[in-house]
């Protein structure tokens, strides 16, 4: 069974995180089918936006563990340049609006990746996780950037150190999602939302989007490479190790 699913009406390409038995947790086959599909879309002129979702209740939530644990020693640094900082970037730089339908829960490298999209629409059933100081990691696949760019320092570290849910209702408040809608009508409404902006100037909607990125994400490439540099001294913690044998065990970590 793929991972990701795809098809394509009036414009609108939908990419589908195909793994619901795992709250589409990504794997590196997911990934790497993520990073075949941008770039196809890049290319393609019939794509003229993108809607990315999961299936099922979830969204995404985060990075497989049990992938990362199993099978000898992995170097957190090689596996973002090879995963989530290629993927941001394709979704930063593709000259197409892409939007994260967040159907349910989003957290952790998923939630960095829901950021690096356009634009966010979320069902009343989302909720979003920073996550990574959940298992003792610093934040990465963006997530250091873009989240205080949209919601601030301050409310980006309370939701970092103390790992609660930001609710749909606040992330609209605060900006980080631009529309909420029900559940029973979300991917109608996404769909309909998709349907206006690949029918307008998506050429136009590409060069603002290289500006944007200008103006307010110069750093981008700077700031992931440092995720990586921190998150491989982090990944090879006693708290780590402690965070996701918790985690795994299903039991608060004991870090002292």
């Amino acid at each position: 069974m793929t991972t990701l699913l795809s098809g394509i009406e009036n414009g609108v390409l939908t990419l589908t995180l195909n793994r619901p038995e795992r709250a589409n947790a990504f794997n590196a086959e997911m990934i790497a089918e993520l990073l075949a599909a941008f770039s196809k879309a890049a290319q393609d002129p019939q794509v003229r936006c993108i809607v990315l979702t999961g299936a099922g209740r979830a969204f995404s939530a985060g990075q497989d563990i049990g992938e990362m644990q199993g099978g000898g020693k992995i170097s957190y640094r090689e596996h973002l340049k090879k995963t989530y900082n290629p993927l941001v970037l394709h979704i930063r730089k593709i000259g197409k609006p892409v939007i994260a339908a967040l159907n349910g829960p989003c957290a952790g490298a998923a939630l960095g990746v829901a950021l690096a999209c356009d634009l966010r629409l979320a069902s009343e059933a989302a909720t979003l996780v920073v996550g990574f100081g959940g298992i003792a990691l610093a934040p990465d696949s963006a997530v250091s950037l873009l989240l205080p760019v949209l919601i601030g320092t301050g409310r980006t570290e309370y939701y970092y150190l103390t790992n609660e849910a930001i609710l749909p209702g606040q992330a609209l408040e605060w900006g980080l999602v631009n529309k909420v809608f029900t559940p029973e009508s979300f991917m109608q409404e996404t769909r309909s939302f998709a349907a206006q902006l690949a029918a307008g100037p998506v050429g136009a909607y590409g060069m603002a989007k290289q500006v944007f990125n200008q103006a307010v994400l110069p750093n981008l490439e700077e700031a992931l490479k440092a995720e990586a540099d921190v998150q491989e001294i982090a990944g090879k913690s006693a708290e780590h190790k402690e965070g996701v044998a918790a985690f795994m065990e299903k039991r608060k970590p004991k870090y002292n």
